[in-house]
């Protein structure tokens, strides 16, 4: 376990929980009948197995986590001033040995001209692929432009994954019906994609540790 991690167990059991299984905190507020509709013990590792999972993610001296390169050239590494959502190219991260996270360009209006070319011929073409990760805004739920996004996968058939961002930013009322709607989406509408949402935020780190976890385990570093 990560002194990261080890610090989160020490956490009361209530927070740990909220924490590390949002899933299971929102359900508590459903009513009975609604909480078969949320999928969210599909993939459910224990605190020792999320424990383990978190050193994939730890840079160290042979752990080393590190930006290699773009789809162009070095001059497209990502600049972290920038605001989120411009990615113009693909760029490569080495996580150790484990695995490369490749952070694709978003679709839509800011997309770049070569698109396309760029992140459809990657995405067909990539035999090594384990899961692809959509990045939906959990406060405005599923756009049009996110629409184009799984339409894709689907069409290639991609196994893919909806992570649901900015929840700290929503109400807990607001957050819950946007999850039961695009769970209900998932399920009705999606054949590719995990049935299981994955809730998560960047500034109160809710939901991280079980993504991180999961991506350990779709990579066969869960051990």
């Amino acid at each position: 376990t990560s002194r990261v991690f080890a610090e989160v167990l020490r956490l009361p059991q209530r927070q740990l929980m909220k924490l590390v299984y949002p899933l299971r905190e929102l359900e508590q507020h459903l009513v009975p009948d609604s909480r078969p509709d949320l999928q969210q013990s599909i993939f459910d590792p224990s605190l020792d197995d999320i424990g383990r999972a978190e050193s994939v993610f730890v840079a160290t001296a042979r752990n080393r986590i590190e930006y290699v390169s773009s789809a162009v050239r070095l001059e497209h590494a990502p600049d972290l001033r920038q605001p989120e959502g411009h990615t113009k190219k693909m760029n490569f991260f080495k996580v150790g040995k484990h695995f490369t996270l490749v952070d694709m360009p978003g679709y839509g209006y800011r997309a770049p001209g070569d698109f396309v070319d760029m992140v459809e011929t990657y995405l067909k073409e990539r035999k090594n692929l384990k899961r692809t990760f959509l990045l939906v805004d959990s406060v405005v739920g599923i756009t049009k432009n996110d629409n184009i996004a799984i339409e894709m996968c689907e069409e290639f058939t991609l196994p893919y994954v909806m992570v649901l961002t900015k929840t700290d930013k929503s109400s807990k009322g607001h957050l819950l019906k946007q999850v039961l709607q695009i769970q209900k989406f998932v399920n009705t509408q999606t054949q590719g994609c995990f049935p299981q949402l994955f809730p998560v935020s960047a500034v109160t780190y809710s939901g991280i540790h079980l993504l991180k976890c999961f991506i350990a385990n779709v990579t066969g570093n869960l051990k």
